[in-house]
């Protein structure tokens, strides 16, 4: 039954016969390389899946032989005396050629059911199933049958080898044992890879659900995410009217007040003309009875009485006064309560994350504790920069402080959400992470993530991607490096801290989710020439 097992496992699904080639397709499943070509060549419009599960891949995929289930497959394909067993015949039956039983390897011949009954029964006159291939059976040495196999030089032998003690204290067992045993390894060693096989299918398996929940999750956050957008610009048009109407109300306003102003200074205006034209002509007469008896000149008021009210009241504003201006806090009143209760609906539909990146609240302040900096690092003096320096710093010897290029700040955080950001130089190695204040402060436990007490997020130059690093386990992350400033959020009721890239838009680098037992102190460590600053 395990045999039978092990041929189905073997067996390609396309041809039906023992792989030739075999090719593991990402989906788990394998076929002969020229099966799968020819499959594949047949398809409309040149698709690619997979002929079993039907999975589709956006591109063609690389066809590489899996050597290990290629080398199963020779091992177990039918010798080629299995394979020509109905095509070999009876030496002897030459005029009317008749299928062959056995074969006797001493006599090298091939015998039918006749004239195996009259073949000798002698023990020398081996019987075996009927074969053709003596070439593969002989001893190139002794040109003998090779009946036997040597397990520590792992080749077939004949008699006279072992005869002539080339094999001397080595394992030797015949053909059949050995045979039988190397099946069994196989079967095992299919087994296991099945085994191996099965919980890759539920590795992939869950990673595509994963993906298809990501994608369900990312489609559903887009659709609020248009709706809220489509819902704040109808609210914002109707603000945008609502104000531009009031403006538009003071505006008419303050023009109709203006234009009434206007019309009274026009007649005004007339008025002082027509007594400018008069009063010059009777400055140009000689007569002084007709200039003495001028009725309006007796009427008319001095220069330093109306004309000089006129001019006061321009200066000081009295006309611009009487008929207003734009009232500001007016606009501003009808503007500020619509933009607030917009921002009020958008913060209650995003969360916090999203909160945190949007700058619903302000960085934390971060100060380095100089006590806790290793000797070779160098502060600045308003405790904000921290480099890394060749020659060690005179610094008092504290149990606080690390014996490794290492500093913490003096700010915890033991409650609430918070972040805090760090400007990295383009060169150079680094560690940014948050730490309890009962970190080790020397050999290898000190290194932030590399213990119980502390998480951090770590970028080396040799290293192409980030890595995110707790209780010595590193995380080779996806993402390369893109910005020189690293935002650190923590949430310490909700357990969480992440690190984020904050150069121009906001991208999620990774999440440690913990049970915080103690205030965490913001920890950076550096090595080479690399300037850190909060």
């Amino acid at each position: 039954m395990a045999f039978t097992n092990l041929q189905d496992e073997l067996t390609c699904s396309i041809c039906t016969d023992i792989y030739t080639d075999p090719i593991t397709l990402i989906c788990g499943h394998s076929f002969c390389k020229s099966c799968i070509i020819q499959t594949w060549d047949n398809q409309e419009e040149r698709e690619y899946s997979c002929p079993e599960c039907r999975e589709r891949f956006m591109l063609k995929p690389e066809l590489k032989i899996n050597c290990r289930l290629h080398n199963i497959s020779v091992s177990f394909k039918p010798t080629c005396t299995e394979q020509k067993k109905i095509r070999v015949k009876c030496t002897y039956c030459i005029n009317n050629p008749v299928p062959a039983t056995k074969t006797c390897k001493l006599c090298e011949a091939s015998l039918c059911e006749n004239h195996l009954k009259k073949h000798s029964k002698s023990a020398a006159h081996t019987l075996i199933e009927p074969t053709i291939c003596w070439w593969t059976k002989k001893c190139t040495i002794h040109n003998k049958i090779l009946d036997f196999y040597c397990s520590k030089d792992a080749t077939c032998i004949c008699l006279f080898c072992i005869e002539a003690g080339e094999h001397l204290e080595h394992q030797v067992e015949t053909l059949d044992e050995a045979l039988e045993r190397k099946k069994k390894i196989l079967i095992q060693i299919l087994e296991k890879l099945t085994s191996e096989r099965v919980e890759v299918d539920k590795r992939i398996q869950n990673l595509n659900d994963h993906r298809r929940e990501v994608q369900e999750k990312a489609a559903g956050v887009t659709e609020r995410l248009i709706a809220l957008i489509g819902d704040i610009k109808e609210q914002l048009e109707v603000l945008e009217k609502n104000v531009l109407e009031e403006i538009s109300r003071q505006e008419e306003q303050i023009t109709l007040g203006i234009s009434e102003l206007i019309q009274q200074l026009e007649i005004k205006k007339e008025k002082m003309s027509t007594k400018i034209r008069r009063f010059t002509e009777l400055c140009s007469m000689t007569n002084p009875f007709i200039v003495l008896q001028e009725e309006e000149l007796n009427n008319a008021d001095l220069p330093d009485s109306e004309e000089r009210d006129i001019k006061s009241s321009q200066g000081n504003g009295t006309y611009f006064s009487s008929v207003g201006d734009l009232d500001m806090r007016l606009i501003s009143a009808n503007l500020h309560p619509g933009l607030t209760d917009i921002v009020s609906q958008v913060m209650r539909q995003l969360s916090v994350p999203m909160e945190m990146l949007l700058n619903a609240h302000m960085a934390s302040d971060i100060l380095l504790d100089i006590n806790t900096a290793g000797n070779f690092l160098t502060i600045s003096g308003d405790l904000k920069t921290v480099s890394k320096s060749g020659i060690s710093q005179i610094h008092e010897q504290t149990q606080q402080r690390f014996q490794c290029h290492q500093v913490l700040s003096t700010r915890n955080f033991s409650s609430g959400r918070h972040y805090w950001e760090v400007k990295c130089s383009k060169s150079g190695d680094w560690r940014i992470g948050m730490a309890y204040p009962s970190i080790e402060r020397k050999g290898d436990q000190s290194f932030l993530g590399y213990n119980t007490k502390s998480w951090a997020l770590e970028k080396w130059q040799n290293h192409k991607n980030y890595s995110a690093i707790h209780d010595s386990k590193e995380i080779q992350l996806s993402h390369q490096p893109s910005s020189q400033t690293i935002r650190v959020y923590v949430d310490y009721e909700a357990e969480s801290l992440s690190f984020y890239e904050a150069g121009g838009s906001i991208r999620h680098l990774y999440t440690f989710t913990a049970t915080f037992t103690e205030p965490l102190h913001a920890g950076l460590g550096l090595w080479n020439d690399v300037v850190l600053s909060v």
